[in-house]
């Protein structure tokens, strides 16, 4: 399968399928010109599950920088580290970059793509499911003890190289951090095809075939959004939908402390509350989505782990603050996503209505 993705600055294709890599690749340097190194970021704990499987089924030479695993790879050390790597290896403006992981690889691999001898090309050979929304549309960043993603740069990569033999070594916890961006895609753009993922028993055993349609349709609700806006001036930013809550509470977690996923999820349940308010989603609606979430074993316990004057200092810092108020991805029905402005008072008021109901629900 493959999906294009045409943004203003560059076009490029998502190729999905399963022991795919050799093709895609040799297609991939085809078409691109004259590579002379080509250097692998990947984490420890990819290379360990997959590193085998990559290194005989790539068709040609390359030099691996092996970072830490998780969000630690987005560290400022790390990104200098990684610069070291390709300095090191004598790398010039023809050199490729592979990004080999998750998320936090693509991220960090990215933003170094973006800032060596002022930008080199790279690909993303993601190997999560989250990474279905990730690696696609040019966003790249690494973390300030402060907040996350708050250094880097859109730089869209060549290609996406999705090999969903990769898939298959990942834990539970993985899939179910990964499905919260499909379910996400779900809410911003289709009920019906919500509706189906919420009668699904088990989001984490998905049949193979069935898990590929819906990380096609993720895909392709990205690059839709992507080709219209691809700074996040205006209809991106529904892409956002549950990172606001979401990634204060990760960040107060500590980054690794909560699946990236586990706190989209419950930064859902909190953006569907402001919904009710300010759209017509309703409570009943609410509580079916969190009751679905917590049968899937997304921790809601989090919330009740941090205050809300600790969430507050992560809320203020978001990228998405305008002028002092919050910028919430709301939505009016679903599928029918928009853009409102919530002062920080309401924010708490609603912060105390959704832990009395998270009580509620599983009590």
């Amino acid at each position: 399968m493959k999906i294009p993705v045409n943004t203003a600055s560059h076009q490029y294709e998502v190729v999905i399928g399963n022991n795919i890599l050799t093709g895609a690749i040799e297609t991939l340097y085809e078409q691109l010109p004259k590579i002379d190194k080509t250097i692998v970021l990947t984490d420890k704990n990819v290379w360990e599950a997959g590193g085998n499987y990559f290194s005989a089924n790539f068709p040609y030479p390359f030099e691996v920088f092996v970072m830490p695993p998780g969000e630690e790879c987005k560290s400022f050390e790390n990104y200098k580290e990684a610069h070291s790597f390709l300095i090191e290896h004598k790398c010039t403006r023809k050199s490729l970059l592979m990004a080999f992981g998750g998320g936090a690889v693509g991220d960090l691999a990215g933003f170094v793509a973006a800032t060596y001898m002022r930008g080199i090309p790279f690909v993303q050979i993601p190997t999560t499911i989250l990474a279905h929304d990730s690696a696609v549309g040019g966003k790249t960043a690494i973390n300030h003890p402060q907040g996350k993603n708050l250094i880097g740069a859109f730089y869209q990569p060549e290609a996406v190289v999705y090999d969903l033999e990769f898939l298959s070594s990942l834990s539970e916890r993985e899939i179910r951090s990964g499905m919260a961006e499909v379910i996400k895609h779900a809410m911003i753009d289709n009920e019906e095809w919500l509706q189906e993922l919420l009668g699904i028993d088990s989001i984490t055993n998905i049949p193979s075939s069935k898990l590929a349609s819906y990380l096609k349709a993720g895909i392709e609700v990205k690059a839709k959004i992507v080709a219209e806006d691809e700074t996040e001036q205006s209809v991106r930013k529904y892409l956002n939908f549950g990172h606001t809550y979401g990634h204060a509470i990760e960040a107060a977690a500590g980054y690794g402390g909560l699946a990236h996923g586990e706190a989209v999820v419950i930064g859902m349940g909190y953006a569907l509350l402001l919904s009710e308010r300010y759209g017509k989603v309703s409570r009943e609606f609410t509580k079916s989505f969190l009751q679905f979430a917590y049968n899937n074993g997304y921790p809601f316990e989090a919330v009740s782990t941090y205050s809300f004057e600790t969430l507050e200092s992560f809320l203020v810092k978001d990228k998405k603050v305008e002028y002092g108020d919050l910028k919430f991805v709301l939505l009016d029905t679903i599928g029918h996503p928009f853009m409102q402005s919530i002062a920080l008072p309401e924010c708490r008021e609603v912060d105390s209505e959704y832990r009395a109901l998270l009580m509620e629900v599983f009590k």
